[in-house]
């Protein structure tokens, strides 16, 4: 008896379809709800990050895919404007500022590095990424778990003047306000705001003369409006300190150039955390392909600001952006912050080069890269950056500090 329940448990287990032992009145056929996709934006998504993160990233995407399918880590930005003690409250729960500990300023504390390769995909005279020094605003500050802790921030609490004590979101999204360096009495642009978590961190700093805030979206601006009330006195928020538009990103050029010392470009993108994990909203949906494919022609706009580029520029939405908006609305010696939110090559460093070179072909602008590498060993014991890029910097997720994806290139114009 014992011999015949061991070989019906091994013919069981080389069965993989038991359909035919089953009679025929008692089989069912699967079928899809009519509100159900054979095909959800999710799994197209990883089919085409399999497809393309596997060769860009080698080794290094297996790990990079797990982490991307795992609960993603927040961070904590604490808002300065707030009477709620919730510092105190967070680190007796083990969160650090990330910022300006002390692993952090030790290892700021090193010499000039040797400049970066050159960028010779771009042009001869501005391909060396510039080495400066890496000068952090000490009023930010964000604070996360420890490496390897998984334990999630409670909501955050008002005070008695009804604003929140901290914003939560994803830690290396800081990372571009940091290297934005933004200094006392400086106008600032940030060109796709909403939600808004980059706007408040940049008000953290409290240097900011003037600021303006954009997004085209007049839904998403809404949001941004909430977030800003929610966080920052109604003093600080008056027409002479800062400016809330719904303005069409790419046309910037025709509204204001020359005019501010820094510029942020957080494109839209592919956000890949986002396009694996919610079948809601997400741009590899089948009626959004148009949408996707013309993403970098954007970024270029928008990096740029003149309006829609010509057909000759193999580029999106992202190229779009920075070339017609960032780099035209920074004055001369102004500062441009280029940062997306996906792993894709084309979409960052891509769109970089193209934008360096549409500005200095078409509209006689000079832009230097400034290196980032003094932020990857300041912040190396907080994320997992992806090594030997020869564009800006990136930070990949990985299970232990599962920040990221995020893209920044920082770059200076010279004229």
């Amino acid at each position: 008896m014992g011999l015949f329940l061991d070989t019906s448990r091994v013919l069981l287990s080389r069965v993989k379809d038991l359909r035919p032992l089953t009679a025929k009145r008692h089989r069912v056929k699967g079928k899809w709800a009519t509100t159900r996709s054979k095909h959800p934006p999710t799994k197209l998504a990883l089919q085409h990050f399999d497809a393309t993160y596997s060769a860009q990233l080698g080794l290094l995407w297996p790990s990079v895919r797990v982490a991307l399918l795992s609960e993603r880590k927040y961070g904590a930005l604490l808002n300065n404007f707030s009477y709620n003690p919730a510092l105190e409250e967070l680190q007796d729960q083990g969160c650090r500022d990330f910022i300006s500990s002390s692993e952090a300023l030790a290892s700021s504390e090193f010499g000039p590095e040797e400049n970066s390769s050159s960028v010779s995909t771009v042009t001869d005279d501005v391909g060396h990424q510039q080495q400066s020094p890496l000068r952090l605003s000490p009023n930010i500050r964000c604070l996360v778990f420890p490496r390897g802790d998984v334990t999630r921030f409670k909501p955050a609490r008002p005070d008695k003047f009804s604003l929140l004590s901290y914003y939560l979101l994803d830690a290396a999204s800081m990372l571009p306000c940091l290297v934005l360096d933004v200094q006392e009495s400086h106008t600032v642009l940030d060109l796709c705001a909403a939600p808004g978590g980059k706007a408040l961190a940049l008000l953290q700093t409290q240097s900011v003369r003037f600021m303006c805030v954009n997004d085209s979206s007049v839904s998403r601006t809404s949001r941004l409006k909430r977030v800003l009330h929610s966080y920052i006195p109604k003093p600080l928020l008056t027409d002479d300190k800062l400016r809330i538009t719904s303005f069409d990103g790419t046309m910037w050029g025709e509204i204001e150039r020359n005019s501010f010392d820094r510029v942020l470009v957080d494109v839209p993108c592919t956000t890949d955390r986002h396009s694996l994990m919610e079948d809601d909203n997400n741009i590899f949906s089948r009626s959004r392909v148009g949408e996707r494919r013309s993403l970098p022609q954007l970024q270029a706009e928008l990096l740029l600001s003149l309006g829609p580029l010509s057909v000759k520029c193999n580029c999106n939405l992202s190229l779009q952006l920075l070339c017609s908006a960032g780099i035209i609305a920074a004055c001369p010696g102004g500062e441009i912050v280029y940062s997306t939110c996906t792993l894709s090559l084309k979409q960052n460093q891509g769109v970089v080069e193209q934008a360096i070179q549409l500005a200095q072909e078409n509209h006689s602008i000079q832009l230097q890269v400034v290196s980032l590498r003094p932020l990857v060993r300041m912040f190396r014991n907080t994320f997992h950056f992806a090594p030997d890029l020869h564009l800006g910097e990136m930070v990949i997720p990985h299970l232990a500090a599962n920040f990221g994806p995020i893209y920044l290139c920082k770059l200076r114009r010279l004229a």
